[in-house]
């Protein structure tokens, strides 16, 4: 279940406060010839916190400007390419973004946030192992990370290595109890494995969690609808349709992770006229659900 706006905020975020430079060191430093070249890369250094709030406002075309000035201003400062990476990515022009934070990487190679947003471009670009790598490598450097655990074992279920996948994810949930996407999606790996109860368990306590989730409670009517409770199944899945209609799709389900038997029966549920109707009347997607 990426939610690639979600962590392109929690990068960026992360890139301004373990990368920044130490303020009170720089208000210290005595004259230099090169003061210019200081005050430009303190401009350029503004301009990545300007883009964070660009970002917040989902104004990602000024962010992309001020980031690509940014690493004019201040090109020796790690800060600024990170954030330009990551937002190429948001972008989905991944093999830019690659480059960039491959730079960013070369720079600081210390700084395991730049090793997370890289491995979440692998898993992006489909190299999945790549990604495996890349974010172990980090959480040697910072371990439990959520949402790098998370994206491990995303890669790890793409990999079909289901047992690493679900452990992954529960050192996600032991890092972060409420950190429901990793639970959804051991849920996901459940039901292909044909422990249809045991997934249903993981997606009801999802609920709990967050009842405003369309992903678990469209999940839990197509298993409803798979075990008879047709009218059950129905009135769910309309519910989580409402809630969020990219989801009436099945190309965007796969891309959340939703493996074969899953996708199959959900498009059984969605051959039924009665929910088929009510995907026709969904309005588009809300720009508040976009990516």
């Amino acid at each position: 279940m990426p939610k690639r706006h979600w962590l392109l905020l929690w990068s960026l975020q992360l890139g301004l406060v373990s990368l920044a430079p130490p303020v009170l060191a720089q208000a210290i430093l005595p004259y230099s010839p090169n003061l210019d070249q200081q005050q430009l890369e303190e401009q350029g250094l503004a301009l990545t916190e300007d883009v964070v709030q660009l970002v917040r406002f989902q104004q990602y075309d000024l962010a992309f400007s001020r980031a690509k000035l940014a690493t004019q201003l201040a090109p020796e400062r790690v800060q600024t390419w990170f954030i330009l990476g990551t937002l190429y990515l948001q972008k989905e022009e991944l093999d830019p973004g690659i480059a960039v934070l491959k730079k960013a990487e070369a720079m600081a190679p210390e700084e395991a946030g730049i090793k997370f947003t890289l491995g979440n471009a692998y898993f992006q670009q489909g190299n999945y192992q790549q990604a495996v790598d890349v974010l172990q490598a980090g959480l040697k450097q910072r371990p439990a990370i959520p949402a790098a655990l998370f994206d491990m074992g995303n890669a790890y279920l793409k990999l079909n290595q289901y047992p690493k996948a679900i452990a992954a994810y529960e050192q996600a949930l032991a890092a972060e109890t409420e950190f429901w996407p990793a639970l959804n999606n051991i849920g996901l790996i459940e039901y292909e494995q044909g422990n249809v109860e045991g997934a249903l368990k993981r997606w009801q306590t999802v609920i709990g969690m967050d009842k405003e989730q369309a992903e678990p409670q469209l999940a839990i009517a197509v298993a409803m609808y798979k075990q008879g409770k047709t009218e059950t199944g129905i009135e769910q899945a309309k519910a989580a349709l409402e809630l969020d209609s990219r989801y009436a799709e099945l190309d965007f389900l796969a891309k959340n992770l939703w493996g074969k038997q899953l996708l199959k029966d959900t498009a059984t549920l969605f051959a039924n006229p009665t929910v088929a109707t009510v995907i026709k009347t969904l309005p588009p997607p809300s720009d508040d659900t976009q990516g």
